[in-house]
């Protein structure tokens, strides 16, 4: 059974950072694609940061800059490393594991910018 399992969200101020962490389990981790989606409340699920297999990363323009992915395939976990955070980055963000005909989501980890 795959599960990925987010973690690392939380309150923190505008300008702050956080570092969310995706743990996938029951899969092959390392020879597939990854990436992180958010979804604010009333609005649709916006792509964030890819991830190949061959660590090969691609970002929103909004948070090129500012976020940074990366995985570890010994800890089979990628990492959304987010700075200088905005409050309309408010969202809940979910890890996404993608390729050869799979295709799994986490459950998602809130995000709240807020002073």
């Amino acid at each position: 059974q795959v599960q990925l399992v987010e973690s690392g969200g939380g309150l923190v101020q505008p300008g702050g950072s956080l570092r969310l962490s995706c743990a996938a389990s029951g899969i092959v981790f390392s020879i597939y694609n990854m990436a992180w989606y958010r979804q604010a409340p009333g609005q649709q699920r916006e792509l964030v940061a890819t991830i190949t297999s061959g660590s090969s990363t691609n970002y929103a323009d909004s948070v090129k800059g500012r976020f940074t992915i990366s995985r570890d395939s010994v800890k089979n976990t990628v990492y959304l490393q987010m700075n200088s955070l905005k409050p309309e980055e408010t969202a809940n963000y979910y890890c996404n594991l993608w390729g050869m005909n799979q295709d799994y989501w986490g459950q998602g980890t809130q995000v709240t910018v807020s002073s």
